[in-house]
C-alpha cells in the first residue's frame, strides 16, 4: 500500500512539472492533478501491456518506437477520462508522455519504490 502512495505521489509530481514545461498540457484545479496522476498510473498499468501486446509486429518494425504512441495515446485517454485536465492536441499529448515517462523514471530512482 505504501508503494501504491509513493508511486501515486511520484505520477502526480511528474505530472505537475510536465504541465509547467508542455504548454498543451493544463489542470483547472489540483483535484484534477491528483486524479489524473491516478488514471495515468492505472492506464499504464492495465491498458498499456495490453496495447503493446497487440501491437508487437508494428513495435518490432519500428525497433520499439510505437512504444511512445502508445504512450501518448494513453496520456491523451487520461486527459479525456478526467474532467479538469486537458491536453490539446496528440502532439502535446506525445511530448507530454516522453517528459512524464523521463520525470517519472527519475523520480522512482530517487524515491526508490518500484
Amino acid at each position: 500500500m505504501v508503494g501504491f502512495l509513493f508511486k501515486w505521489l511520484s505520477n502526480v509530481i511528474a505530472l505537475f512539472i510536465v504541465i509547467q514545461f508542455v504548454s498543451g498540457v493544463t489542470v483547472e484545479r489540483w483535484q484534477s492533478l491528483f486524479l489524473a496522476g491516478l488514471v495515468i498510473g492505472l492506464l499504464n498499468a492495465f491498458l498499456r501491456p495490453i496495447l503493446i501486446f497487440l501491437t508487437l509486429p508494428v513495435n518490432i518494425l519500428t525497433l520499439g518506437l510505437f512504444t511512445l504512441v502508445i504512450n501518448g495515446f494513453l496520456f491523451y485517454l487520461a486527459a479525456l477520462l478526467v474532467s479538469g485536465f486537458s491536453v490539446t492536441g496528440f502532439g502535446s499529448a506525445l511530448l507530454a508522455a516522453i517528459l512524464f515517462s523521463i520525470i517519472s523514471f527519475i523520480l522512482n530512482i530517487f524515491i526508490g519504490w518500484r
